[in-house]
């Protein structure tokens, strides 16, 4: 596979933001109104980031009943909205959408004036553990990375950490951050607290995992631990336990000085045929 190259010198910086939350289950005017409260807090930022179905929680047995059509979304008008309010672009989250029939667990992006930019449809569904998500929704068909104010951000969606093979095909096509909005289990938190930093460091990329925190059913829960991780793997900004925002500032120019010097991307082979023995 043709490596994508970069044209021009890049100076870029960019503030980004995440919030870390616990969604009520199934009250979306709950959850607008929780966002709206966290973000009269935030100021100059540039990308703003929400968890995974913030907007009705982990709950995959209400997912259609809670769908919108893209046509006609709640959720889509309150982002919009208030990525105009706060002049900031957002990156949704994810919440579940109607499209030409289909359910999807859906990432939206808005531009500083609210402009829709793009939809990332979750790739991999998790089905396991009594977990019916596979069951509810449609698995999308292709990655999605959005360029916004000349950075490459690679769309992914929780479950999607655990495939390399999509962060790699970011990398190859040139993202800068990877995003991961996520609804992780507290029962897996050294899976979440390994990937998060080795998608970052294998390909020399920005990492902006954030999740959701807290209860969601009688006995499950959600991990929290929603960080901003550099392209050499160091943390920038997290936060372990209860809700809250993070943010910190990417600097692309130094993580193109840094991947200058040691060109990993280079050194792929576009296969590798496995010898049995």
């Amino acid at each position: 596979m043709e490596k994508a190259k970069r044209t021009g010198k890049v100076t870029k910086k960019t503030k980004i933001a995440a919030l870390q939350m616990r969604a009520e289950i199934g009250d979306k005017n709950l959850n607008f109104q929780k966002v709206l409260d966290f973000t009269s807090k935030i100021d100059g930022v540039d990308i703003f980031v929400l968890p995974e179905v913030w907007n009705t929680g982990w709950n995959c047995e209400i997912f259609k009943e809670n769908a919108e059509d893209i046509n006609n979304s709640k959720t889509l008008n309150f982002l919009s909205k208030l990525a105009k309010e706060k002049s900031c672009n957002i990156i949704g989250g994810s919440f579940i959408s109607i499209q030409n029939g289909e359910y999807y667990n859906t990432c939206p992006v808005f531009d500083r004036c609210g402009k829709l930019l793009a939809l990332y449809n979750k790739n991999h569904l998790y089905s396991y553990y009594g977990c019916t998500e596979g069951q509810q929704v449609s698995a999308g068909k292709n990655p999605v990375i959005i360029n916004i104010e000349g950075i490459n951000y690679g769309l992914t969606i929780c479950y999607d950490i655990r495939f390399p093979e999509i962060y790699r095909a970011y990398r190859k096509a040139c993202a800068d951050v990877f995003i991961n909005c996520a609804a992780w289990a507290n029962t897996k938190p050294i899976p979440w607290e390994m990937m998060t930093k080795s998608r970052a460091i294998e390909n020399q990329t920005y990492m902006v995992a954030v999740n959701q925190y807290g209860q969601f059913s009688d006995t499950e829960y959600n991990l929290g631990h929603s960080r901003i991780i550099d392209y050499n793997g160091n943390v920038l900004s997290e936060i372990l336990d209860g809700e809250g925002i993070i943010s910190s500032v990417a600097d692309i120019e130094e993580m193109y000085k840094f991947r200058d010097k040691c060109k990993i991307i280079d050194d792929i082979k576009d296969s590798y045929e496995v010898i049995k023995i």
